[in-house]
């Protein structure tokens, strides 16, 4: 069990993997801006979209958190991200607040329900994520390890598919982030690239 599993339990929260709120219990973060507690949502594989980004070229003002994904997408829907405006149009579980998951909110998504027994890609800063509680440090080839909910291990019904998925936060305006649930390899690429996206939602934690 990780860390940031041990600490939602302890707090008397649904345990990473549950299904709960319309979908599957991911972690816990902190917003970036606020300092407030989030729990993360992750939705069910069959609600994966897939598509570009947005406009190449056009840095768009509010997408730029780490944390906040619903501010982000809302951000990417109103500049004309038809992907963005998808997933704000989602309704799942009797939930409508769907979003494009911040990067620090994606990582977790890794983190948590890793997919394959492959070794992570670990040359950079890969898995730091400053944001989620406890902090995420950076991955090793080893750990994380293949995530222990079956439903999400490849193969299972729920599990990342061997390719790249959108994060919604922005890098600049050409590229965003994303993530590789190959290994885990996080980096920024071109907004008009096609990847899938697995949404998320955020219900906030009272201290």
């Amino acid at each position: 069990m990780s860390a940031v599993e041990k600490a939602a339990q302890s707090t008397a929260l649904p345990a990473i993997g549950k299904a709960y709120g319309g979908g599957f219990v991911t972690g816990i973060t902190r917003d970036q801006v606020t300092g407030n507690r989030y729990l993360n949502i992750t939705a069910s594989a069959k609600h994966e979209l897939a598509g570009t980004w947005g406009e190449c070229g056009a840095k768009i003002e509010g997408a730029d958190s780490f944390t906040n994904s619903r501010a982000n997408t809302e951000a990417m829907a109103s500049a004309g991200s038809e992907l963005a405006k998808q997933v704000l149009g989602l309704e799942i579980g009797g939930f409508t607040d769907w979003a494009i998951p911040a990067r620090d909110v994606q990582e977790l998504q890794y983190r948590h329900f890793k997919p394959t027994t492959e070794q992570n890609w670990a040359g950079r800063r890969d898995g730091d994520n400053p944001h989620s509680e406890p902090v995420g440090l950076l991955y090793s080839e080893e750990d994380p390890k293949q995530t222990v909910h079956e439903a999400f291990q490849a193969g299972g019904t729920e599990a990342f598919r061997d390719t790249w998925y959108w994060s919604s936060s922005q890098r600049s305006a050409f590229n965003a982030f994303y993530v590789g649930f190959v290994d885990g390899y996080q980096d920024h690429y071109g907004k008009g690239l096609e990847l899938r996206v697995r949404p998320v939602r955020s219900e906030l934690l009272i201290d």
